[in-house]
């Protein structure tokens, strides 16, 4: 109604102006007619003009109503906004502008699945390959071998971050969640990365009940799990040093604590190390640093229905926590 008022003001405003020049002109025409004709004149006038008012917002109700209220909500397609010749016109614009949007989005869509096709198969053909050289390094016993196999686990990795990445746009298409063993689940983690373990000189204490279960999804769960471990040795510095893996039950959560004995992270880095690409500070000291690790594990938590907290201290170490909902 306010929009609808606004918009006829200029329409009063010129009757008002048309009224005014009435009894000037019989004023300075000399004609003495009495003011009551004028005024009844000047009230017929205001009476067809209400009648019009109210006929043209009757016919363009439903405009103005949308026009006052442009919010769009998800899947809320426009509707008709009347039979008035105004409100068609306005609204045969609007589909127009949807089909327009519509055909660019969709195109999008389609080169965003034929990118993600391309980008699984690509990583798939690479897996081949590097299985094979790691079962023909295996069998070799030298310096040079240990240093191609520590080469081939670091383009694994990075296969891993690329396919998943890739994958995080149709998440709802590719997850399950279902009760898991949390103490099984971190020893798969811990045992697929003992190399890199092993290689830094890191010893790995875990204190998880056998007890403890939660609900997630297995594959992503491992994925996070590998990233914060790698971020857990990658980060701390000379061998002898602990990441210890802890977990327990806080009222109708199960927390995962994951420390490590690292250099820590700056204070002014902690409220950007979930942002992607984000490295800071000492992430710039270490080359293997992506800034994809920590953003896609908050991007699965949410997800997941899960939480992810870090506290860290520098030269002290850093503690991910992540928090199951019961």
């Amino acid at each position: 109604m306010k929009l609808f008022c606004r918009d006829q003001l200029p329409l009063a405003l010129f009757w008002l102006a048309q009224m005014l020049l009435v009894p000037l002109l019989y004023w300075v025409s000399g004609e003495n007619r009495p003011f009551s004709i004028v005024l009844y004149g000047m009230s017929l006038s205001l009476i067809v003009l209400l009648l019009y008012l109210v006929f043209r917002y009757t016919q363009h109700r439903k405009l103005y109503a949308r026009l006052s209220r442009p919010e769009v909500q998800p899947g809320n397609h426009l509707g008709p906004m009347g039979d008035a010749p105004l409100p068609e016109a306005v609204d045969e614009l609007l589909q127009l502008i949807d089909r327009e949007y519509q055909e660019q989005l969709n195109s999008h869509v389609q080169r965003l699945d034929q990118h993600i096709v391309f980008m699984n198969r690509w990583v798939h053909q690479m897996k081949t390959p590097i299985s094979v050289i790691q079962l023909t390094v295996q069998e070799l016993d030298d310096e040079a071998a240990s240093s191609i196999q520590e080469e081939l686990e670091r383009l694994r990795r990075g296969l891993e971050l690329v396919i998943y990445t890739s994958r995080l746009d149709r998440f709802e298409d590719d997850f399950y969640v279902q009760p898991l063993g949390l103490r099984k689940l971190v020893s798969q983690a811990v045992s697929e990365n003992r190399r890199l373990f092993i290689r830094r000189g890191i010893q790995v204490d875990i204190g998880v009940d056998e007890d403890l279960s939660i609900y997630s999804d297995a594959k992503w769960l491992m994925f996070m799990l590998t990233q914060i471990l790698t971020n857990a040795v990658n980060y701390t510095a000379g061998s002898g040093k602990k990441v210890t893996v802890s977990a327990r039950r806080s009222g109708e959560a199960t927390i995962l604590d994951i420390a490590d004995q690292g250099i820590g992270i700056l204070p002014e880095d902690l409220r950007r190390v979930f942002n992607p690409y984000f490295t800071g500070e000492r992430g710039r000291q270490y080359h293997e640093s992506t800034g994809m690790g920590l953003y896609l594990v908050r991007e699965i938590c949410a997800r997941l229905g899960h939480r992810v907290e870090l506290e860290s201290t520098p030269g002290e170490g850093t503690t991910l926590r992540l928090i199951f909902k019961i």
